[in-house]
């Protein structure tokens, strides 16, 4: 029975955001049980192909990164894959509406770190909308349950959010970026300058990101909202932390935040949460 095969299929993805990501799969946990595979399922698509740009060296990323799109579509247009990632992905596509553009946006964001680019700003704000904004824009679509009209009054929102949280990451990675895969992600510097200047400017601009997709947060469906707003305390106390540290630590070390905080993240997210105090 195909039911089977499709159970199988999520729970594949649910174990690769579980053993890849632990502050996300917190998050997960935190939503609604009915929505909860499929963000699994949006994961696990991001991250297998996150992984074949950024660690599958000595192997031809460039042909797997080919193949792994055109199985992608090819699964979304039949309706079943035997890759179980794509096999949940593409039922989550399916059955919540997920346009297709996103999909290939996201594609072509990975296909951007196949290639060493000094990026302008406009470079900048394509590989971010592609390889975050429209990942949030993919959870967003699960959250409203495929209601379009709550989906492009929160859509501004979820990608403001999605922008942050990935200028985060680049803040966080950069050490790993530079000195292993040979990118810097912010424009304009090519060799890398990260200085105290430079650092506080993306700092605050991450700041008014996080104020504006706080409004967002606090607008979305209760079967949602939670475990959004966890990843976002989580995103928030990791900038706080990045912001602590010189731009020569940065480049030094990657900033982690320990389970034991992510625990205690967690449990003032729930009691806000519960009290309507976000």
């Amino acid at each position: 029975m195909k039911e089977i095969f499709d159970k199988i299929s999520f729970d594949c993805s649910k174990k690769v955001t579980k053993k890849y990501s632990t502050s996300f799969y917190l998050g997960v946990q935190m939503l609604d049980k009915k929505i909860r595979p499929h963000i699994h399922a949006i994961y696990g698509f991001v991250r297998f192909a996150d992984e074949i740009v950024d660690t599958f060296h000595g192997f031809d990323k460039e042909q797997l990164l080919t193949e792994f799109r055109n199985d992608t579509f090819r699964s979304i247009k039949n309706g079943i894959s035997l890759n179980p990632i794509l096999n949940s992905f593409q039922t989550t596509v399916n059955k919540y509406n997920i346009d297709l553009d996103l999909i290939d946006r996201f594609l072509i964001s990975m296909e951007m770190d196949l290639r060493s680019i000094d990026y302008t700003s406009k470079e900048y704000e394509k590989y971010i909308f592609g390889s975050a904004e429209v990942v949030g824009l993919m959870c967003l679509k699960v959250f409203v349950y495929g209601d379009n009209n709550e989906y492009l009054k929160l859509k501004p929102y979820a990608q403001t959010l999605g922008s942050a949280f990935q200028k985060v990451n680049f803040l966080r990675d950069i050490h790993h970026d530079y000195h292993e895969l040979g990118r810097i992600y912010f424009p304009n510097m090519g060799e890398i300058a990260l200085n105290c200047e430079n650092k506080r400017l993306i700092e605050t601009e991450i700041e008014k990101e996080f104020e504006t997709a706080l409004n967002g947060i606090k607008m979305l469906p209760k079967q949602a909202r939670l475990g959004v707003y966890l990843s976002f305390k989580y995103y928030e106390k990791l900038l706080i932390k990045i912001q602590s540290k010189s731009s020569d630590k940065l480049l030094e070390n990657r900033i982690r935040i320990s389970n034991n905080y992510k625990l205690i993240i967690l449990f003032k997210s729930y009691f806000q949460n519960l009290f309507n105090l976000i």
